[in-house]
């Protein structure tokens, strides 16, 4: 495995990676990022080259917290799992005595990962969730005209009908760090805080206002262009806020020709159709994440 460095290299990849979304949408959306500023100082390796296989993208070592799963994320993405093995096994490529994630939209990463993982006695907990991408609209919308957009993806009426007061779409910024921590079920904690606060410096969050100018409802983006983090206060539930900016966000990812795309999890329903009723579909290849805690740390 080595580091691919040079912008027409990183360009070359990201349009061969496109052929394979949605199994590749975590290494996509996070190679878009990487072309653009790079700002998590994210490292590209492949296999070979331009013939690969196998592409990780990880954070540069000097990045690294050995605690720190939400920073120490890694993206895999492979034409080849029955060769994925000898790769992981490279300590030069992972990182085994820290504490780490690995995502991807493949399945068939996980035999490899339980076996090597048992092999250096690494704990591995496995989370499987539903994939979600948006279908392009088939309007000249999709050229990213913005209030074609937004007419294609008007509030329904009944929701429009439950509301009492008056929204205002706002761009999340790093002051609101703290309040996306505390009601995010992954957070919670200093280190998912640190975390939160980098995506809001460098990556698109989208807010509604009450009437009263709080925040009631929310989203944001991180490094690999996912989708992440919403949530909306219990009294606000049911009128529409997540539609709203929904509309809001995609006319912005469109405009800014920015990939996107969510996942859900198995048992909650009601989510995945409120995806499937804007537009998302659900893509058989799924969402995928390993949560690898050495034993040391366990």
């Amino acid at each position: 495995m080595f580091v691919l460095r040079e912008p027409q290299q990183l360009q070359i990849l990201y349009e061969s990676l496109e052929e394979s979304i949605p199994e590749s949408l975590k290494v996509y959306g996070t190679l878009f990022h990487i072309r653009n500023k790079n700002p998590f100082n994210l490292e590209v390796l492949v296999d070979a080259w331009p013939e690969y296989q196998t592409v990780v993208i990880r954070p540069q070592k000097e990045m690294k917290d050995d605690l720190d799963y939400y920073t120490n994320t890694y993206h895999i993405f492979t034409k080849a799992p029955d060769k994925l093995e000898e790769v992981l096994a490279c300590p030069q490529v992972i990182n085994w005595e820290q504490a780490f994630q690995i995502q991807g939209c493949q399945e068939s990463l996980g035999e490899a990962i339980q076996k090597v993982a048992a092999s250096k006695s690494v704990q591995v907990d496995y989370l499987r969730t539903v994939l979600f991408v948006f279908e392009k609209p088939t309007l000249e919308a999709s050229s990213g005209d913005k209030m074609d957009l937004m007419k294609l993806l008007k509030i329904p009426k009944v929701l429009e009908d439950k509301r009492k007061e008056t929204f205002q779409n706002i761009f999340l910024d790093v002051s609101h760090a703290r309040l996306v921590n505390e009601h995010w079920e992954l957070g919670k904690n200093e280190k998912s805080l640190k975390y939160v606060e980098r995506c809001l410096q460098n990556f698109a969050g989208f807010g509604v206002l009450s009437s009263e100018g709080k925040p009631i409802s929310w989203f944001l983006t991180e490094q690999s262009c996912e989708i992440r983090m919403g949530y909306t206060f219990p009294k606000y539930r049911g009128q529409g806020h997540m539609w709203q900016m929904g509309c809001h966000s995609i006319a912005y990812f469109f405009s800014k020709k920015i990939p996107f795309y969510i996942h859900a999890a198995e048992d909650k329903e009601k989510t995945q159709q409120t995806l499937l009723s804007f537009g998302f579909k659900n893509v058989l290849c799924g969402w995928h994440q390993w949560k690898c805690t050495p034993k040391k740390y366990c």
